[in-house]
């Protein structure tokens, strides 16, 4: 509203569209192009704070409510995969993923955990991230912003296409030569195991059933928008 006020009807939401659309563009093209896996779980970040500005550039009681329960998937997903992540660079030694390949035969609970964790991440159900951009979406569209709400979404299919297949790099094949190609990996630690674990299992929990979670995030968007 001060926004409005001092610039004129529109304006934060234009930027917000504007920030949103650039931020996922921007993300796809550094996924794309990406070989350090480390370096590809922070860009993902650029993403959902893209998806998390057209939330807000809708503005209405459904996206911030979607929003806030997008904050709290990413970071429960991106919480799993930089565990993961530290633990697949004790084991081989190297941060490039093509340096990792055939992670599911030599740390298979890892591996799975980091496959998972990367589903999660892009917004496949039962993980809550998929609640959380379908709300975002359809509070988009509801809201006039449909062009916008389209765009984002063929560029969210692009970056999920993108993780997938470096994952898949990463998880599947035979071990290479060179750092990553140490078959005598290091069992999981249970509290590393419990780590990645729990997080899934909290973050497909919230996908099927946020319980008594939803009315605190309807209550939480009524307050910031000053809608009933």
């Amino acid at each position: 509203m001060i926004s409005d006020a001092a610039l004129g009807t529109g304006f934060a939401r234009t930027l917000l569209i504007v920030m949103a659309l650039a931020s996922l563009l921007l993300a796809a093209s550094l996924l794309l192009a990406q070989r350090d896996y480390k370096r590809m779980l922070a860009y993902s970040s650029i993403e959902h704070m893209g998806l998390l500005a057209l939330g807000a550039a809708a503005g209405s009681p459904l996206a911030v409510a979607a929003v806030l329960l997008h904050i709290l998937g990413h970071g429960l997903a991106k919480g799993v995969l930089f565990v993961g992540a530290g633990r697949v660079l004790q084991t081989t030694g190297t941060s490039q993923i093509g340096e990792v390949r055939g992670l599911a035969a030599r740390q298979p609970l890892l591996a799975g955990c980091l496959g998972f964790g990367v589903l999660a991440l892009i917004g496949l159900p039962p993980f809550s991230v998929f609640a959380s951009e379908l709300g975002i979406a359809r509070a988009g569209f509801a809201t006039g912003l449909g062009w916008a709400t389209t765009a984002a979404l063929a560029l969210v299919l692009v970056i999920a296409a993108a993780l997938v297949t470096h994952t898949s790099r990463m998880l599947l094949g035979s071990p290479p030569d060179g750092p990553g190609a140490a078959t005598a990996a290091p069992r999981l630690p249970m509290l590393a195991a419990a780590a990645l674990v729990g997080g899934l299992v909290v973050c497909a929990g919230l996908g099927v059933t946020a319980g008594p979670l939803t009315a605190l995030l309807h209550s939480a968007a009524t307050i910031l928008t000053g809608t009933p």
